[in-house]
């Protein structure tokens, strides 16, 4: 469904924006080694010769600098930045506190606003906004995209919720927004037609082929006997044929090496 989608790309960019927040977070443990005379506030490197900056510095050319950290700051977990306290959000090198709009409450998450809106409410700008849910819907956990979800068995259709028309011999799919074709049976536009199977034919594993039983090639839309010649055997796969130890395949027959 399109909310799903919206939400599945957000939810998305949140995980690459918090590995990428991680990576930044563990730059402090994995500091740049430092070279030459060690400064002050550094101390002998863990990952090797050189030294590096103690925790609550960060390395400048040749030097070791104090972090600083704005008011409702706190240094990282490893010392080698900074991140914002509880109900605010960095910004450039200040943290400014999250104005939580009405309608919305506080996801304690460094990125995004901060907030994410109530059930049945939107994100629109920096409010929440009432989502119309039409009929067959529900209000949808994700703040993001239309607010609201389709019921099993009705499809996204702008922004109404239309029935899912499930032919003979189908049925909806897990998530319900629209279906398939049972075992024996294949999609032909919007009727679910049976497999012909042949004579000497089967149903494959999918349920949506067939294939020849042992002993027989598929010729078009058609089992048809192998010829096996003398000195062969029928091959694992069963459709076809192999020369015996000593023979080569010649044509249609096997020959003496």
């Amino acid at each position: 469904m399109h909310s799903d989608r919206v939400a599945s790309r957000w939810q998305r960019l949140v995980k690459g924006l918090l590995f990428s927040s991680l990576l930044l977070g563990l730059s402090g443990a994995f500091a740049d080694t430092g070279t030459g005379p060690m400064p002050s506030n550094a101390h002998k490197s863990s990952y090797g010769g050189g030294w590096e900056c103690s925790r609550g510095f960060h390395q400048s050319g040749s030097a070791c600098v104090a972090i600083e950290v704005p008011d409702h700051g706190y240094l990282s977990a490893y010392g080698g930045g900074w991140e914002c306290g509880r109900g605010y959000l960095k910004t450039d090198k200040q943290c400014v506190a999250i104005k939580v709009p009405p309608n919305a409450y506080p996801d304690n998450s460094s990125l995004g606003k901060g907030w994410q809106c109530s059930r049945g409410y939107r994100s629109v700008g920096d409010s929440c906004t009432r989502a119309v849910i039409p009929a067959n819907a529900y209000a949808s956990e994700s703040s993001y995209g239309s607010g609201w979800e389709c019921n099993r068995g009705y499809r996204v259709s702008g922004d109404t919720c239309v029935a899912v028309k499930v032919p003979a011999n189908g049925y909806l799919v897990r998530l319900g927004d629209d279906w398939r074709c049972e075992r024996g049976f294949i999609k032909r536009g919007e009727a679910c037609e049976p497999i012909p199977v042949p004579a000497n034919g089967y149903l494959d594993s999918t349920g949506n082929a067939w294939k020849c039983d042992r002993g027989f090639s598929q010729q078009s839309a058609a089992c048809t006997a192998l010829n096996v010649p003398a000195n062969a055997y029928i091959d694992y796969s069963g459709n076809g044929w192999h020369c015996e130890d000593g023979f080569h395949r010649q044509g249609a027959q096997c020959g003496a090496n």
